[in-house]
């Protein structure tokens, strides 16, 4: 059994940032990917991005790309994703993500594993 932890969210105005981190526990596979999604009222879950267990790969959704960045610390088995420039858009609870098979590449598709999810709020 895997367990996520999220961390960071909360309250920022238009154009500010947040720093999300997560850190996985317990059984975790030797490799994984990680990565985070986000879920607005009333809309479907969605990628937001993902890195390879080296941390040499990354993906961002094209609404993110520029303005988040994401991050490893393999011995903390933690990742992060730093949020600069944001948009009211953003507003969403965001959710993170472990995928085994996705070790190599970051392109998480599948999560084997979801946190519980933290609540990001972009006011204007």
């Amino acid at each position: 059994q895997v367990q996520l932890a999220e961390s960071g969210g909360g309250l920022a105005q238009t154009g500010g940032s947040l720093r999300l981190s997560c850190a996985a526990s317990g059984r975790t596979s030797t490799l994984y990917a990680m990565g985070w999604f986000r879920q607005a009222p009333g809309k479907e879950r969605e990628f937001v991005a993902g890195i390879s267990w080296s941390g040499i790969s990354t993906h961002y959704a094209d609404n993110v790309k520029g303005r988040f960045t994401i991050s490893r610390d393999i011995a903390k088995k933690t990742v992060y994703l730093q949020m600069d420039s944001l948009k009211a858009e953003d507003t969403a609870v965001y959710y993170c993500a472990l995928d085994s098979m996705a070790y190599a590449t970051g392109k998480i598709t599948t999560p084997t594993s979801w946190g519980q999810g933290t609540q990001v709020i972009v006011s204007s």
